[in-house]
């Protein structure tokens, strides 16, 4: 059973206070530290979670709620990973790994108030999402590329199953710089 959007909204507040709060203990200098080249900063990580929210996951699920997204038959279902992922209600607690490349590696942060200010957009964008979700249209799906198609519902709840799975790499990244 799918987590309701409006949990999946207060889960995604409480884990937001907390990105705020660790934020808090780092200085700017800190949040662009790269231990080597493949790796991200603290700060790219943060920049990650923002863009990501922002020009992918929420922009699938106003494109779904406009009916934009392709209308699949219901044969077209979930990959099996994207079964288990909704299933447990969060990622496999396992590192990914994504090649560098301009398109995806995220440009380090500009200040901490650019963080902090991309953090509470994405909070208000989804609470003033959260409500549209109860009449959207099940038919409506854009394909993630690991998971399968998805609704609206459904990209939504992988906003906050993707800001929690960050924890892992936010304390790895800390450990990395001894800031544990």
């Amino acid at each position: 059973m799918l987590k309701s959007t409006a949990n999946a909204l207060q889960d995604l507040e409480t884990s937001v206070e907390r990105y705020l709060i660790e934020l808090e203990n780092f200085d700017m200098e800190q949040l662009l530290i790269k231990t080597n080249e493949e790796e991200w900063s603290i700060g790219q990580m943060y920049m990650h979670l923002i863009q990501t929210a922002q020009f992918m996951h929420l922009q699938h699920v106003d494109s779904c709620l406009a009916g934009n997204g392709t209308a699949l038959s219901t044969a077209e279902e979930k990959t099996e990973i994207g079964r288990k992922v909704y299933e447990l209600g969060s990622f496999p607690p396992v590192r990914v790994r994504v090649p560098a490349s301009p398109q995806y590696t995220p440009q380090q942060p500009e200040s901490k108030e650019q963080i902090i200010e991309g953090l509470r957009s994405v909070v208000e964008r989804m609470k003033r999402t959260e409500p549209a979700l109860a009449g959207a249209s099940e038919q409506s799906k854009i394909p993630h590329p690991r998971f399968g198609p998805l609704t609206a519902a459904e990209w939504f709840l992988l906003v906050e199953m993707h800001y929690r799975h960050h924890f892992m790499q936010l304390e790895r990244l800390k450990g990395e710089l001894s800031l544990v």
